[in-house]
């Protein structure tokens, strides 16, 4: 319940966390003890996809063919400009699109980095769209250009600095996932 009263004029809603099965916290815990040692420097080469700078993600529904011409259209460029000719992993969850046989052919080469399911708290992703979301709360958009506008000039305000803290981050979060044996934590 929310209560206003002079000293709290906002509520306070709790995160919802992942409900997760025993199968699902052993593969989560598996996961974890086996990126333990990886460091902030190895996180920095994963390339999580970037479905913010796409207007085709805004609709409804994106398939394996949709996705596949984000990936060719969008993350390409984008890792060529990030990377160039370094190494990286591309990290993805584990929706249907991103999962499909076809999209899994797509690759050519590219490493993927396998993603444990229902695992928000060790996505970083996550926490970034939870910014981007905070910096639009007053926006008021009216029409599916002015949203995808909207998203595209908040996407863009966020700072190097807050992705590096992000990124430093996720040994803490394994470490987290690790102590909590594999059950949700509180990133």
């Amino acid at each position: 319940q929310c209560f206003k009263n002079h000293y709290a004029q906002t509520c306070r809603i709790p995160c919802v966390k992942p409900l997760l099965n025993n199968r699902q916290c052993q593969k989560r815990l598996a996961w974890a003890k086996d990126k333990k040692d990886w460091t902030a420097a190895e996180w920095s080469k994963v390339m999580k996809r970037g479905e913010a700078q796409n207007p085709r993600c805004l609709r409804s529904k994106v398939n394996a063919a949709v996705y596949q011409d984000v990936l060719e259209h969008f993350m390409l460029p984008a890792a060529d400009q990030l990377y160039g000719d370094a190494d990286f992993i591309f990290q993805q969850d584990l929706a249907p699109a991103h999962s499909a046989k076809a999209t899994s052919t797509w690759y050519h080469g590219i490493p993927v980095l396998k993603w444990p399911a229902n695992s928000p708290d060790l996505n970083p992703i996550e926490n970034l769209w939870g910014i981007v979301k905070r910096k639009m709360r007053y926006a008021r958009p009216n029409n599916a250009e002015e949203l995808k506008a909207t998203i595209r000039a908040t996407w863009a305000l966020i700072t190097p600095e807050q992705c590096h803290r992000l990124i430093d981050s996720m040994p803490r979060r394994i470490a987290a996932v690790i102590q909590a044996k594999g059950a949700p934590t509180k990133y």
